[in-house]
């Protein structure tokens, strides 16, 4: 969603133009450089930009919930009227069983008769940094990051990622992965989060999206009851600096856009463009984490704001009452090389699902 967009010569869609002339009077977008993206028209403009060619008729549903009124409105509802038309609905397809678990195997007892005691665990303060961490059987594989100081946003990109400033972080925990499939569809059979219907034949280990921000808290509530550890969204300050891996460069590899080490549609192969690549395909950052640039967009805890002006220095969420608008980061992978880089955000109604969005989630380790 969300081409970095400036906008030449927009013509507008009457509504009282037939289906037929609607799909022949898409507006006109040039993509010719970097614009802020605070702006009303500019939000709206990314949002079409990035489901223009879509086959998904949630896609042209989420756009008319976001904007009933839009200028692309007309021609929303004409081609959602031929997918539906087009695509009678179909059973939907039973998921097939997840892969097992693989665990390291566990050290033979001495041969003694009265078993050796199990040493008592850790405190959570003491977890190392880069340590795998499995709460319950069911729930997201997460590794430890460690606390720090490290610096947020960017000078010289868009301004919503503006001023660069210093964020200090305790220790936490985040999901190696994107949420996936199958640890959503663990969550709905327990009756928990809504169940969310995929693309036939999506793999188990395909990230979960067409998810809201609303979707994401009923999730991190079950891991909660069902682990006893507080789970939640990542704050955005958490969020960055896991998928930095302790680098301060545009990418966590480096300066240079490097073929095959994101999911986007000019990162390299693999890439296909109706889906994204299953989680863990690509290379991990220095922390372990892997798919933060492309793969799907991430819900974060906090509410957006335009710029980080007064954005909180000790890494907590910046939120807001009744906040209805939630940050988004890391891209997807119908995104450019332009919205790989570590920086960049976004924004997103929190009620609203778009094919694009999903989530991995976090924890505290003090």
């Amino acid at each position: 969603m969300w081409q970095r967009l400036l906008m030449v010569g927009v013509l507008a869609v009457p509504a009282c133009v037939s289906v037929a002339a609607a799909q022949d009077r898409a507006p006109r977008i040039e993509l010719v450089g970097v614009v802020p993206k605070n702006s009303a028209e500019q939000f709206e403009l990314a949002f079409w930009e990035s489901i223009k060619d879509s086959n998904q008729a949630s896609d042209y549903e989420a756009y008319l919930k976001q904007y009933p009124k839009g200028r692309f409105a007309a021609l929303a509802q004409a081609r959602l009227a031929r997918l539906r038309a087009a695509q009678p609905a179909a059973a939907t397809p039973t998921p097939k069983p997840p892969p097992p678990v693989v665990h390291e195997a566990a050290p033979k007892p001495p041969p003694a008769k009265t078993p050796a005691p199990t040493p008592a665990p850790a405190p959570a303060h003491t977890v190392a940094a880069g340590t795998d961490i499995k709460d319950c059987p069911a729930c997201p594989t997460l590794v430890s990051i460690p606390g720090g100081t490290y610096t947020m946003g960017n000078n010289t990109s868009d301004p919503s990622e503006k001023p660069a400033h210093a964020v200090t972080v305790g220790p936490f925990a985040i999901g190696r992965y994107e949420v996936s499939v199958q640890e959503w569809n663990a969550c709905a059979a327990a009756g928990a989060c809504q169940k969310i219907a995929q693309r036939p034949n999506t793999s188990p280990t395909a990230p979960m999206r067409d998810v809201s921000w609303d979707d994401a808290q009923q999730y991190v509530k079950w891991l909660a009851t069902l682990s006893g550890k507080p789970y939640r969204l990542p704050t955005e300050a958490e969020w960055e600096r896991a998928a930095r891996g302790g680098t301060a460069t545009r990418y966590w590899w480096g300066e240079q856009m490097a073929q095959g080490k994101a999911n986007c549609k000019e990162c390299g192969k693999p890439w296909a463009e109706d889906a994204p690549a299953n989680v863990g395909t690509f290379a991990a950052n220095p922390y372990g984490v892997y798919d933060t640039s492309g793969g799907v967009w991430e819900w974060v805890a906090d509410c957006w704001h335009n710029n980080y002006k007064g954005a909180p220095a000790d890494g907590r969420a910046w939120d807001e009452s009744d906040c209805r608008v939630r940050v988004i980061r890391g891209g997807s992978w119908r995104e450019g090389v332009a919205y790989m880089v570590a920086s960049t955000r976004f924004k997103y109604d929190a009620s609203v699902r778009h094919s694009q969005n999903g989530f991995r989630v976090a924890r505290s380790l003090k």
